[in-house]
This record gives C-alpha cells, sequence and structure tokens, in this order.
C-alpha cells in the first residue's frame, strides 16, 4: 500500500537522522553534516531505500515547509539597519559570482545553457544552513548575522523571480515565440497577484487574525500552517512552484509584531524539516554519475567555498564595515542553497539544461554545505588565522568593532503571566522603584504596561535566555498552570535565582517548597505585604 510505504520511508529516514545525530555528537560534527551523511548511508552506500515515489513525495512536502520556515527568519525590521548592505552585497555578489561561475563551467566544458543554470545555481546561498548554526551559535542577531539574513532576503527573492521565468518557461521547444511570451506573462502576473495578496494580507489581514489567537499557542501554530497552505495552493493554482507559495507565506508572517513568539513555536517543526531535507539530499545522490564529473564538482566546490566569500569581503568592507564584521559576513555565505537545487530540477524539467548535471550539483551541495558548517561554527579561529597571515590587508577593512555586545537587563524581576494578580505586582513593583521585564503570551495583556515587556512562552529555554534570568534579582511567577510553575522552580533553582511563586493551590505548596522556592503566593493580600517587605528587606525595591 502506497500509505505504508511512505511510512516505512519516512521512519527509515527519521532513525538515520537519530542515529547519525548521535554519532555526530561524540566528534562535534554539526548535524546538518550527519543528515547528509545519514541520506548517503541509507541509499547510494547500502540501498536500503531508493528514490521512490514516496521519497519523492517526502522531500517535496519537506522542501516547501522548510522554505515557510526558512521565510519565517526574514524579519524585516530585525535588518532594517542593515538594510543598505545587503541590498548592495547581495545583488553585487550575485553578479559577479554568476558572471564568474558561468565562465568557469564554460571552461570546463559544458555547454552555455548547463554553464548559465550552474553558474546561477551557485551564487545563491543556504538560507537553512545559516540561520541553523548562528541560531546555534546564539548570533543570529547579531551584526554580522544580520547583514547575512538581509543578503539571504535579496538572494531569496531574486530566486523567486528566476523561478517565477522558469515556471512560465515550460517546455520552450515545444511552443512558439509568442506563445512562450504569453506564458512568461502568465508566470509573472500570478506572481505579482500572489505577492499582493501576502503584502496585503501581511498589512490589513493577518495581524487581526493572529492578534486574536495570539494568546493560545496551538490556534498560532495551527494558523500559521493554514497560511502556508492556503498560499501554496493559490501559487499550484497560478502555475507556479509550491516552493514561492510557501516561502512568501513565511516572509509574510515574519512582519508581523510578534513573528519572534511563532519562530519559536514552529521550531520544532524546522528541526524535523531540516532532518527530512537533508536526509534526502544525501538519499538521492547518485553516486556513479557523479563520481564521473569528480573533477568538475571539486572545482566548482573550491570555487563556492574560495571564491564567494572574498567578493562579499570586498563590498561589505568598502561599506565602512569593520574587518571581523566584514569576514564574518563573508564566510557565512560559502555554501550553495536550498533553491539551487529547485531552480536546477525545474530547469531540467523544463528542458532547458540536461539533466546530469544534477547529480554535479547534488555533489557541489553536500560538499559545500558540510564544510561551510564548519567555517561557520569556527569563524572566530578562522578570523585569527587570516588576520595571522596577512590575507585581510588587501581589503583595507578598518580595524574596529562594528557593534557593542547587546545590554541585557540585570539585577531585574521577571514577572510571569499578566493575570490580575501578575499586573497588580508589575505596577507595585514600579512604584517601590524596581526594574520589571513582564512575559506573557498574549501581546494585548503586554500592550498597555509601563514596563519592559517579553512576548513569549517561559516554557521555552531561549525564552529565559532573551529574559536574561540568570541575571535576574527574582523571578516571580503570577501564573496558575502548575507545571509550569514547577518547571520555572527548577530553573530559579539551577541558576540560583530567587524564585516567588504562586501557590493557587494548597497541594502544589509541598512541592514548590522541596524544590526550594524562596517564596509562595497564597494570596492578594497577607502574602502580598510579606512579599513585598521581604523585598525591601533584600534590596530589590525601596521602601
Amino acid at each position: 500500500m502506497p500509505e505504508l510505504a511512505l511510512v516505512r520511508d519516512l521512519g527509515f529516514i527519521l532513525v538515520a537522522a537519530a542515529v547519525f545525530v548521535l554519532l555526530a555528537r561524540a566528534v562535534r560534527m554539526p548535524s546538518i553534516v550527519a543528515y547528509i551523511l545519514a541520506g548517503l548511508g541509507l541509499g547510494p552506500v547500502t540501498g536500503v531505500l531508493t528514490v521512490s515515489a514516496s521519497v519523492e513525495l517526502i522531500s517535496e512536502i519537506g522542501i516547501a515547509l522548510l522554505l515557510f520556515v526558512v521565510g519565517l527568519e526574514l524579519s524585516l525590521r530585525r535588518i532594517r539597519d542593515v538594510g543598505k548592505v545587503a541590498l548592495v552585497a547581495g545583488l553585487g555578489q550575485i553578479a559577479f559570482t554568476t558572471a564568474g561561475g558561468l565562465a568557469l563551467c564554460w571552461l570546463l566544458g559544458f555547454g552555455f545553457r548547463e554553464a548559465f543554470f550552474l553558474g546561477t545555481a551557485l551564487t545563491f546561498s543556504s538560507t537553512v544552513v545559516v540561520v541553523k548554526l548562528l541560531d546555534q551559535k546564539k548570533e543570529l542577531y547579531s551584526l554580522y548575522g544580520r547583514i547575512a539574513v538581509g543578503i539571504f532576503l535579496v538572494q531569496d527573492l531574486v530566486v523567486i523571480v528566476v523561478l517565477t521565468l522558469l515556471a512560465g518557461l515550460g517546455r520552450p521547444e515545444e511552443v512558439g515565440l509568442g506563445s512562450l511570451a504569453r506564458e512568461v506573462g502568465f508566470a509573472f502576473a500570478g506572481m505579482g497577484a500572489l505577492l499582493v495578496t501576502a503584502v496585503a494580507a501581511s498589512r490589513y489581514a493577518l495581524p487581526r487574525i493572529f492578534w486574536w489567537t495570539a494568546g493560545s499557542g496551538e490556534t498560532l501554530f495551527i494558523w500559521s500552517l493554514c497560511w502556508c497552505f492556503a498560499l501554496v495552493l493559490g501559487a499550484q493554482a497560478l502555475g507556479l512552484s509550491l516552493e514561492i507559495g510557501a516561502f512568501l507565506a513565511g516572509v509574510s508572517l515574519a512582519q508581523l509584531p510578534f513573528n519572534q513568539d511563532l519562530r519559536r513555536r514552529v521550531h520544532p517543526l524546522m528541526n524535523f524539516f531540516i532532518a527530512v531535507f537533508f536526509v534526502t539530499l544525501g538519499l538521492r545522490m547518485e553516486l556513479g554519475a557523479a563520481l564521473e564529473q569528480l573533477w568538475a564538482a571539486s572545482v566548482l566546490s573550491l570555487f563556492v567555498l574560495l571564491g564567494k566569500a572574498p567578493v562579499f569581503m570586498a563590498i561589505i568592507s568598502r561599506l565602512g564595515y569593520g574587518e571581523r564584521t566584514s569576514f564574518q559576513a563573508s564566510v557565512t555565505v560559502a555554501q550553495i542553497s536550498e533553491f539551487s537545487f529547485v531552480l536546477a530540477a525545474l530547469g531540467a524539467s523544463a528542458g532547458l539544461m540536461d539533466a546530469s548535471v544534477l547529480p554535479l550539483l547534488g555533489v557541489v551541495g553536500i560538499v559545500t554545505m558540510a564544510a561551510s558548517s564548519y567555517m561557520i561554527l569556527y569563524n572566530e579561529r578562522l578570523y585569527a588565522v587570516a588576520q595571522r597571515w596577512g590575507l585581510l590587508r588587501a581589503f583595507g577593512a578598518p580595524q574596529r568593532e562594528d557593534e557593542r555586545p547587546p545590554l541585557l537587563l540585570r539585577d531585574h524581576v521577571l514577572v510571569v503571566g499578566m493575570n490580575s494578580l501578575g499586573r497588580m505586582l508589575v505596577h507595585r513593583l514600579l512604584e517601590h522603584g524596581g526594574r520589571v521585564l513582564a512575559i506573557d503570551t498574549d501581546p494585548r495583556k503586554l500592550a498597555d504596561l509601563p514596563c519592559a515587556t517579553l512576548l513569549g512562552n517561559v516554557e521555552y529555554a531561549s525564552v529565559l535566555e532573551e529574559a536574561n534570568l540568570a541575571g535576574a534579582r527574582l523571578l516571580v511567577s503570577a501564573l496558575q498552570i502548575e507545571d509550569t510553575n514547577t518547571l520555572l522552580a527548577y530553573r530559579c533553582r539551577e541558576l540560583g535565582v530567587p524564585a516567588s511563586i504562586h501557590a493557587f493551590d494548597r497541594s502544589v505548596e509541598g512541592e514548590l517548597s522541596e524544590i526550594g522556592v524562596a517564596h509562595l503566593i497564597i494570596s492578594k493580600n497577607a502574602a502580598m505585604r510579606r512579599f513585598f517587605a521581604e523585598l525591601q528587606r533584600q534590596g530589590v525595591v525601596v521602601s
């Protein structure tokens, strides 16, 4: 049965991914590299799985949803301060690398069509790889991380234009020039309609819908997937690729004011489809065909790994950024993109190039994605080596730090849960001169508070990291959620931060006391007076 084959193949993919990631931890190998090796082991090496219809379906769904979560990372607000460098570096690098890649492929003996597609595919860099690794390093929103994400946004928009053009070309040898022009026109008209729909919805409809659902994490998550598949169906109806619809759905949601909370909620989904995408990438590799083009694959891989970074370094440093920032932003782009495979596959299916080029591009993708993962993880060491050997002097970048470390709140009080108790605590703490950060999952409850606020679910460790729990003087939970309160109590104990937890039910007092909670809020009256008396004694607030 096809359904059983689909479940079986997906099971093999996930089991292989889990085993290889576990082995990779022992040698500190990036998980992306482990996934690719898992795919190679499943397919070309052992033949456990073949590229069946179910694997094709898994791969297609995986890359569509993966591009949806990639789009969620591309918030214009986050990269507004680096818009100029992103636009200039993104377009400048596309021009230089496409020309260089085309010339190199032509020298390697490829025909013009194959050389053009290969040169174009080599130009784009992987948002998935970079976002995953920068998020792992906690540097996604550093200056060089924002520059890289801005560049990817420019590149991805260019890719969308190219994919739209391919959607209109179809089989050019089977139609006349007039019909071809008409089909291309229809494709761009459809793309325009989809883009206008996404932009208009992001500005007018989606904020209202998601504002209404933001208080419920499950509803927010389901509505985001609903919007993704709505645009996927729209793209299909307009004759465009599914990937275009999924990507635009993600980008439109990324512009919403609470996209950070949404991003946290879809993060597990992102990890799942990263695993699926890269395992199937290794699984689809045709080793025999790839080995026949090993020389060309080696040359093109070196071109991507060593040729793209200097182009970016030259452009970014000329725009006035410091040497370290320019170098770190440049080494993030030394790989090809997930869009590169979509582009090449559409080119082959449209008859614009020989399908034998696909295994070659697969080798280049595997090599560059694997190698660049190490380059990103160890970019500080690479910078020290490049500086010691004088490799960066020719770029003339200023010797300065462009960005100070982010200023985190310190010696503050975290108040979790903006119910009536939480809001009263916030106002009382502010009256007593306390520095307060209010946290809730509902943006409406945070909107009118006269203190710093953070939208998010405290069950996610990333939310507490952003709130700098480790540097807080106290955490107060007004929540009436037993499991969450217990989790907060444990995390406070681990970090040595005093905790005051709402004991809304007598049955939870014993467990919270055993964990070591400094203070239990049992009522809003006498307990509040004792609570503030203790805070004054500790110097958290003034009398």
